[in-house]
């Protein structure tokens, strides 16, 4: 037994207990074993006690937690408490080792490592000593099992013969399992005991090892960029910074300052990066606090490098590209392999999940397959996903913010065609983004020599960076590279910017004062008001609304403020107003028309449509062959209806199924 061997061992941990843990103790002895069954103690604690016992613990995980849980079982506790099988876990070492950086002087050690579960097995009951009876004497054998083959013995201990055996449960020792594959990410796990696998079948053995960890605790991190390590120095400039009055025109600067312009969707995704308020009601529903943004423009004006750009600033983000990315890459996919014993269904969490309460930047949105575009619209608005795949019935967590990026139809956009027909997109995903903007490449010659000057001075700055960097006689002074370089330099550290947008999100709840509350209401009752009369189109739904409060609130944010005041309201009503003179107008009649984004299609457009159908349906029964296509385009024209648009609309409900062609140059309804 250990005791005979390290008694002076156990002792010092009966010892530390004393010390540090006899409050802990007497809580387990209470709760023991329905309740609790462990005894946590933090590293930090024994290294205070005992620098080479914390130290040891480190070298020899499993040997001296034997010891450890020996000396719990001899502690003086009151007659009728036992803490026969209770377990000591140790906690919160004082490194961390990264997943990519366990390499082989790890083995045997206890390290503590931070990671997002991605797939786990179910909770089995795992044998650690076998009893087996013997069916001639009855003798009862124990074998102890380990983690590779079931072990059986040889001979019974009684008669000396080989059987037959039969394993006893009752007398046979069992604790719960679970296997789970973890990956680098913000949230996760701490503690393991690192061990290696012998790769290979069981006719072919590999000298290359798998690791495997043994998990010592597991401590589940809800707390939202927990990873984030932002110092006393840190908040202190954090605050510095919130008091700036042109704090909101550094930030801009500071989001992907090598890319020239674009300053209301700049402003716009720094409003993302923050988000609104989460709200729960007392109902028990939610309403989603994570602003979704679409960019829709021509090629070569740097949406992807801005996508990028958010990544990178972004405390927990996730980067995919549409033609790439299948919907169950997005939200989740079920997979049959080996991972548990034997062959079972496990969930692999996509991108939307991984992006949990971070930013989930998708480009290429328009390269997506419908039936893929489809799989986002629960993630967007619910912020969840639900799985029900090989028997698995799942809810997922998304609460994400989207920030994606597409082109328009036919590669770049046409100022002839209605902007609702050049997003390729289905009408219900779009309706579910906050704000759209459009971002258009039109020569301008100021315009033009600017954004060459900038695109000129970045490439110069680059190349004296790298020249600097590279070459081992460079003559480029530090001097020289800081002065070209003062318009790529972020305005605000990328890294502290960062730490900005965690302290805010964590400690940061505005709450709306009467004149921001005002400001939207009127904004919004004002624009509705333009929607009143029979032939008028509606100019915005309520969700624009709930936009308004959400961005409203991500800017109170960004001034580290506990209310959202007018000033909050006034600018992103601007914002919000762009927006919608981007995508949200007809160009036909020049009036702002929410259909155009929520149905795909303009009341102008419907309203056409009407008339052709009521056109044809009254030609048909003037003609037996039905409607006469020349005749349907006199009555339009005659109607006010312009040729061309007339033969638009006809090829496309041709295109639906909505018409067809009975004879040559003849319509039909269906």
């Amino acid at each position: 037994m250990a005791r005979a061997e390290n008694a002076e061992i156990i002792d010092r941990f009966e010892e530390f207990y004393r010390t540090y843990y006899r409050n802990e103790i007497g809580e387990l002895a209470q709760r023991y074993p329905n309740e609790q069954k462990s005894l946590y103690v933090d590293w930090s604690d024994i290294y205070r006690f005992d620098s080479d016992m914390a130290d040891d613990f480190i070298a020899q995980p499993a040997q001296m937690q034997e010891y450890a849980e020996e000396a719990l079982r001899l502690y003086d506790l009151p007659v009728d408490v036992k803490l026969g099988s209770a377990h000591v876990r140790v906690q919160s070492l004082s490194d961390r080792t990264g997943i990519r950086d366990i390499r082989a002087d790890h083995v045997g050690n206890l390290v503590s490592v931070q990671g997002i579960v991605r797939k786990a097995t179910d909770v089995r009951p795992k044998m650690q000593q076998a009893a087996f009876e013997c069916q001639r004497c009855g003798t009862m054998t124990r074998i102890p099992q380990s983690d590779g083959d079931f072990q059986e013995p040889h001979e019974c201990q009684g008669c000396e013969r080989q059987g037959p055996f039969q394993i006893n449960f009752d007398q046979s020792e069992f604790v719960d399992s679970q296997k789970i594959r973890v990956q680098e990410s913000p949230e996760g796990l701490r503690g393991g005991e690192t061990r290696l696998e012998q790769q290979g079948s069981e006719q072919e053995k590999s000298p290359v090892f798998d690791f495997y960890m043994d998990g010592m605790t597991v401590a589940i991190e809800d707390e939202q960029f927990e990873e984030m390590d932002i110092t006393e120095e840190d908040k202190k400039r954090i605050i510095e910074l919130s008091n700036d009055p042109n704090i909101y025109e550094q930030m801009v600067e500071s989001m992907a300052p090598s890319i020239y312009g674009y300053e209301k969707q700049k402003k716009a995704i720094i409003l993302q990066l923050f988000s609104g308020v989460r709200k729960n009601l007392p109902d028990g529903s939610r309403i989603r606090g994570d602003l979704h943004i679409l960019l829709i423009g021509d090629p070569g004006t740097g949406k992807s490098q801005i996508l990028q750009y958010v990544k990178k600033l972004s405390p927990r983000s996730v980067y995919t590209s549409g033609k790439g990315s299948s919907s169950a890459g997005l939200t989740a996919a079920a997979v049959r392999d080996d991972f548990g014993e034997g062959q079972q269904w496990t969930l692999e969490a996509g991108a939307l999940v991984l992006a949990d309460q971070g930013v989930a930047a998708i480009d290429e949105l328009d390269k997506m397959r419908a039936e893929d575009q489809s799989a986002m619209h629960q993630a967007l608005e619910q912020q969840e996903i639900s799985i029900s795949k090989a028997g698995i019935n799942a809810t997922l967590k998304s609460r994400c913010s989207l920030l994606g990026a597409a082109n328009p139809v036919h590669g770049r956009f046409d100022e002839y065609e209605p902007m609702a027909e050049q997003i390729d997109l289905d009408p219900p995903l779009i309706s579910r983004f906050d704000l759209i903007f459009t971002v258009t490449d039109k020569p301008d010659e100021e315009a033009d020599r600017a954004l060459a000057e900038h695109i000129i001075e970045t490439n110069y700055a680059g190349e004296l960076f790298t020249h600097r960097e590279s070459v081992a006689t460079s003559n480029v002074s530090e001097e020289e590279v800081n002065s070209v370089g003062e318009d790529v330099e972020p305005t605000i550290e990328t890294e502290l910017l960062r730490k900005y947008v965690a302290y805010a999100k964590r400690n940061c709840f505005p709450t709306m004062t009467a004149a921001a509350k005002d400001a939207i209401r009127d904004f919004y009752v004002e624009l509705r008001l333009q929607g009143q009369g029979e032939n008028n189109p509606i100019p915005v739904t309520a969700r624009k609304l709930e936009a308004l409060v959400r961005l409203a609130e991500a800017s109170a944010r960004v001034r580290l403020s506990d209310t959202v005041e007018e000033e909050d309201a006034e600018r992103v009503i601007e914002i919000v107003r762009s927006s919608l003179e981007d995508v949200g107008i007809d160009p036909e009649t020049g009036e702002l028309d929410a259909d155009i984004i929520e149905s795909g299609q303009s009341k102008s457009q419907r309203d056409r449509i009407k008339n052709i159908k009521g056109i044809i349906d009254e030609l048909e029964d003037e003609y037996q062959d039905g409607a006469p296509i020349d005749e349907v385009y006199d009555r339009a024209e005659k109607a006010g209806m312009d040729r061309d648009k007339a033969e638009h609309e006809i090829e496309k409900l041709r295109r639906q199924g909505d018409i067809y062609e009975p004879t040559t140059d003849h319509l039909r309804t269906v």
